[in-house]
């Protein structure tokens, strides 16, 4: 048997196995309640010849893919069929603990290299995984690690999506090579076909960014006809043939293709001669062999890239090829009904009781064991590679002038940079296009941009003086990017997976302006899912940047990072609280532990996690030194006393981040009118909540002792004490603290757009400045009115 015939059998057990999962999902398994689960049988289909010879006749295993989030059927049929995804799971395909209905890097057991879901973003990580692959492989410590290729599997609709454009043009910015994007062109969507001659602006765009562009449009039956005598009229009427009606015709069935080609083309000899060799089923078989469809085209194609350039292969289907709903536009979201898998059953060839047998249907087993076994893909196992920590070299900084936490966060890396440990080597920096302005110059300075080939700084050539001495070499530990705050956090992911993909560990660090964390979300959450390891720096934040305007303000930041799982929120005053956050965020990004909670904390930090700073330009006076264990395990977990409170305290003033001086000055101000006054410092309000939720989660199993880090905290306060709290940011982050143990809250923060002035107008317009402190107060506690001061 040759290779293509058993590409094709391996093209039909596919296709089988992935359409039996969903169909035993929503017609067969036990149900709870009458919600669809789908689970996208048309657009597997459109893959599954594609994805054969790309899995099994072209992938070596240190090959990287994104697999096309509705092609996850095919791709977990693929693992069944080698032994590597389990009948129970594929039994419970989009149940819970089931095969997940898109490809997870952290919930399925096979070996998912890119998790996908929210499309265009598994497209555009490719590029970046490229480009990291790239970095690591230029560095004395990187340059055993394997050369693969980046390859996305594309639903043609992920194009509409913006941020795959972005990434295009980072690409031919960064010199782009080793990736395929491979584009399942059924011109089909959710909501109808795709408009006629879209693909030839989108063809010029790949050019227009370097990439070579490949046409996957026929199939072999249909080259073999082409050369028959008739066959040149016939490539131009599927040439000329609109999408509706193609996709109609399919549909349709063969007799149906017979009767429009003869109205179209008429009695033309030869070309009726070429369609009355074949019957209605052959006919049917050749009209929707197009070359995604033909497993033997795709292999070839493959096999004949011997190059690096990034290609484009745009490769023709037929969405649901090979099955009743083939060509229908409604059957995006369609399934099979009983009737149609039954008779579909009967025409696979697969007898009652076999449905999930990897093997059925296969004349001679053993001899497709024996190929399975020696696909090069697979032939390594799983490709998940680990790398050893890194040590942690002790972070300090002197604390006895004012600063704010950008310039401190600038000093730290500075001061790494000057050093020689294994952690600076492995530190890779990355910014749209502010890193001057978030303080990564110093950094940059002393180790350097990225780029595979050198490139000198013409101002340094012609002695130009200038602060940013931007070299750009292969040894260079940063990475510049455009303004595209997607680019930012697809870059991180992929930066952040490193240790896992090319076994080879990176520190990444992305700096961005904190109000457009927000621009770059879907991707931040997308890099988070997968477990990626990074630490992401938003500065400056908050009205803080006072002179930019609304626009540049954010306000709902801190609640992102309260809110987004695998990404740890800290938000300093202090230049020292900083350092300590920084020194246990670097520890932090390498674990990699089993989940169990502290039960100081009640935080799963044994896991691990991503971390994200948020950051000021404000300088403000800092505490002098301090020497305290319980500073800096409190700046840790989440807060600490900055002034403890008394036994008979009234009220408590709880800050987060840059407003601490005006907090402080409040609680100066009233010291001797309300009793016992606390101060306390938050440096995390995301870990106070997830430690106190975990706490409350342990005590209704039955662990009554369970007690988080602000529950020992404010237990120390009496019943009548009242909390005022106060951020640079939404008041509902730092709100919650009431609940804690019962105290009256009154939250202060930021709810509206600011505008353009200083940041004493824009303190006292929203209400954060001390005066407003004090006089909130007055509504909060009993006792002589106080008189603010101003």
């Amino acid at each position: 048997m040759t290779d293509t015939q058993h590409l094709k059998t391996i093209e039909q057990r596919l296709l089988w196995l992935s359409h039996w999962m969903i169909h035993n999902a929503n017609h067969i398994r036990a149900k709870e309640d009458s919600i669809k689960i789908g689970g996208h049988q048309a657009s597997s289909a459109s893959m599954v010849s594609i994805m054969t010879a790309l899995y099994f006749a072209t992938l070596k295993p240190e090959d990287r893919v994104a697999v096309k989030p509705h092609a996850s059927p095919i791709f977990h049929a693929m693992q069944y069929l080698m032994g590597n995804q389990t009948r129970e799971k594929m039994e419970n395909f989009r149940g819970f603990g089931g095969v997940q209905s898109y490809p997870s890097r952290t919930k399925d057991i096979d070996d998912v290299d890119f998790s996908t879901g929210s499309v265009g973003l598994g497209v555009a990580i490719t590029s970046f995984a490229s480009l990291i692959q790239d970095y690591i492989s230029a560095k004395d410590w990187g340059a055993d690690a394997p050369q693969g290729r980046m390859v996305a599997l594309v639903g043609d609709a992920e194009l509409d999506e913006g941020n795959v454009y972005e990434a295009l043009q980072e690409g031919w910015k960064n010199d782009l090579r080793n990736t395929w994007w491979i584009i399942d062109y059924n011109r089909q969507s959710l909501d109808g076909i795709v408009r006629e001659g879209l693909f030839e602006r989108v063809e010029k765009i790949f050019d227009a960014f370097g990439w070579d562009v490949v046409r996957v449009k026929y199939g072999a039956l249909q080259r073999a006809a082409f050369s028959e005598p008739g066959g040149e009229q016939l490539r131009n009427w599927i040439d000329n043939c609109p999408n509706q009606d193609y996709s109609a015709l399919t549909f349709m069935g063969g007799a149906v293709w017979r009767k429009h080609l003869m109205d179209d083309l008429g009695d033309q000899g030869d070309v009726t001669a070429l369609l009355e060799r074949r019957s209605d089923t052959e006919l049917a078989e050749l009209m929707e062999n197009l070359g995604g469809n033909c497993v033997e085209t795709m292999a070839e194609t493959f096999a004949a890239i011997d190059h690096d350039r990034p290609t484009c292969f745009l490769a023709y289907t037929i969405k649901g090829w090979g099955t009743p709903i083939a060509g229908h536009k409604d059957n995006h979201g369609g399934l099979m009904n009983k009737t149609q898998m039954a008779t579909w059953q009967k025409h696979m060839g697969v007898t009652e009781g076999q449905e999930w047998e990897p093997m059925a249907t296969v004349a001679d087993p053993a001899t497709l064991r024996d190929f399975l076994s020696e696909v090069p893909f697979f032939a390594q196992g799983p490709r998940r590679f680990t790398d050893a920590k890194l040590p942690v070299p002790a972070i300090s900084l002197d604390s006895d002038r004012e600063t704010s936490t950008q310039m401190a966060f600038g000093k730290v890396l500075d001061d790494l940079s000057k050093g020689n440990s294994e952690l600076a080597a492995r530190i890779v920096t990355t910014s749209p296009d502010v890193t001057g302005t978030t303080n990564l110059g110093p950094w940059v300075n002393r180790r350097k941009l990225f780029a595979r080939e050198a490139q000198a700084d013409a101002f340094i050539e012609h002695r130009i003086p200038s602060t940013a001495k931007w070299e750009f070499t292969p040894e260079g530990q940063h990475i510049e990017l455009g303004i595209a705050e997607m680019n930012l956090m697809l870059l991180l992911g992929a930066a952040g997976l490193s240790h896992s993909l090319f076994g080879k560990r990176l520190i990444p660090i992305g700096t961005v302006y904190d109000p457009f964390v927000s621009r770059g979300l879907d991707a931040l959450n997308y890099a988070c899912y997968q477990d990626a390891r990074f630490l992401l720096v938003g500065t400056p934040s908050g009205v803080t940047l006072a002179p930019e305007g609304g626009a540049h303000q954010s306000i709902a930041s801190p609640l992102i990072g309260m809110s987004q799982d695998g990404l740890a929120s800290f938000e300093p005053a202090f230049a020292d609280e900083l350092a300590v956050i920084m020194e246990w965020a670097f520890d932090y990004l390498q674990r990699d532990g089993e989940g169990d909670p502290d039960e100081r904390t009640w935080l799963r930090d044994e896991t691990g996690g991503s971390v994200y700073l948020r950051l000021t330009t404000n300088p403000i006076e800092q505490p002098g030194k301090r020497h305290d264990d319980a500073f800096k395990q409190g700046a840790i977990d989440g807060a600490y006393w900055l002034r403890k409170p008394g036994p008979n305290c009234e009220l408590v003033i709880a800050y987060q981040g840059s407003v601490a001086p005006e907090a402080i000055k409040a609680a100066g101000q009233i010291a001797n009118d309300r009793r016992d006054i606390g101060v306390l410092a938050v440096t995390s309000a995301d870990r106070l909540n997830a430690g106190w939720t975990a706490a409350q989660r342990a005590r209704a199993r039955g662990q009554m002792s369970a007690q988080s880090h602000i529950e020992r905290l404010l237990g120390e306060l009496p019943p009548h004490c009242r909390l005022l709290t106060v951020i640079d940011g939404h008041p509902a982050t730092l709100s919650w603290l009431g609940s804690v143990q019962g105290h009256q809250t009154l939250p202060l923060g930021v709810e509206h757009f600011g505008q353009t002035g200083t940041i004493g107008d824009l303190y006292r317009h929203h209400g954060l400045d001390a005066a407003t402190i004090v006089s909130r107060i007055n509504a909060l506690t009993s006792g002589r009115r106080l008189q603010p001061q101003t």
